[in-house]
């Protein structure tokens, strides 16, 4: 990685990564590029016009128009350049679909971390350091041969490391910028729960949903009482198609056991004031269900019996 010294307040790092996806297949090839501010997408490859399509109005950051095109340039040449390098000069043949993460990574008041990896077939190949291109063990001869390459082009490393510790922090704090009021947007998320799959005779499997929050960060937990209880399992947290995340957290209890058992969750949108949703035994839930039908039921008939002798 290649650290460099910058002068800025946020107080938590922050990432910008490019993310590459490229496959060689019946002599030609597909290219997936997207760019991430952190764990939020802002920014596309369109493979069919070479172009960059920005996800949101400032996803441009503070880029000029004559900027933003110099870049789109790069990677226009980049694209071309990688093609030849990978099948004529390093002899790969078949298919080799292969991963390219690059970017930087900013840390609180002082530093920033430039990256650079590259993965061939599921195994990590060679990554970019302080101006040089090394081989990881699992690359073999080809990764050898590959960095001896790149690091005599001197010109193209050199213009590597300017991109990753100049060219991406600005940026990336002109993301940050531009983007300050949907960055710092709070959603409160909403909470449900159910019942999962049975996981054995005897037991139940208690499911916290938890989706529509906004930022990522959430805490969900099974509590009795104040106590968190043990064999909590909570699975990734996942994109909805507005942009905020959506988890659940499960918890595999004895049938008798359920009772008192309440999902917690804690989210920054929600200033201190925690949802609370309380197990309530399907059974239970059955008989209010049945009273309110009961009771709508009886309205009705009277609301007629009124009606008629009106």
């Amino acid at each position: 990685m290649n650290e460099v010294e910058w002068g800025w307040g946020f107080e938590e790092s922050i990432s910008y990564r490019l993310m590459q996806t490229s496959s060689f297949h019946n002599h030609s090839w597909v290219h997936v590029g997207s760019g991430w501010l952190g764990e939020l997408q802002t920014h596309r490859w369109n493979s069919s016009s070479n172009t960059i399509i920005y996800l949101y109005p400032w996803s441009r950051g503070n880029f000029s128009n004559k900027e933003l095109m110099d870049v789109e340039r790069l990677f226009q040449l980049y694209f071309n350049e990688h093609q030849d390098f990978y099948i004529s000069q390093l002899m790969f043949k078949g298919e080799f679909p292969f991963i390219v993460t690059a970017g930087c990574e900013l840390h609180s008041g002082k530093s920033c971390l430039g990256f650079k990896q590259v993965a061939i077939q599921g195994h990590d190949f060679m990554s970019f350091q302080n101006e040089t291109f090394l081989p990881s063990p699992k690359g073999g001869e080809k990764a050898q041969k590959a960095c001896k390459l790149l690091n005599f082009n001197e010109a193209y490393t050199q213009r590597l490391h300017r991109l990753l510790s100049d060219t991406c922090p600005r940026f990336t704090l002109g993301l940050l910028d531009a983007g300050k009021a949907h960055l710092q947007q709070q959603v409160k998320p909403e909470a449900w729960l159910s019942s999962g799959p049975s996981p054995g005779p005897g037991h139940k499997l208690l499911v916290c949903h938890v989706s529509g929050f906004y930022p990522k960060p959430v805490w969900v937990m099974w509590v009795r009482g104040e106590q968190e209880q043990q064999g909590i399992q909570r699975g990734d947290i996942l994109p909805n198609g507005d942009g905020t995340w959506y988890l659940q957290a499960t918890l595999d209890v004895a049938a008798g056991e359920a009772a008192g058992l309440a999902c917690r969750v804690k989210h920054s949108s929600l200033g201190g004031q925690d949802l609370v949703l309380h197990w309530a035994p399907q059974s239970a839930l059955g008989l209010i269900l049945l009273a309110v039908i009961v009771a709508l039921a009886l309205l009705t008939a009277l609301g007629f019996w009124f009606i008629k002798r009106w």
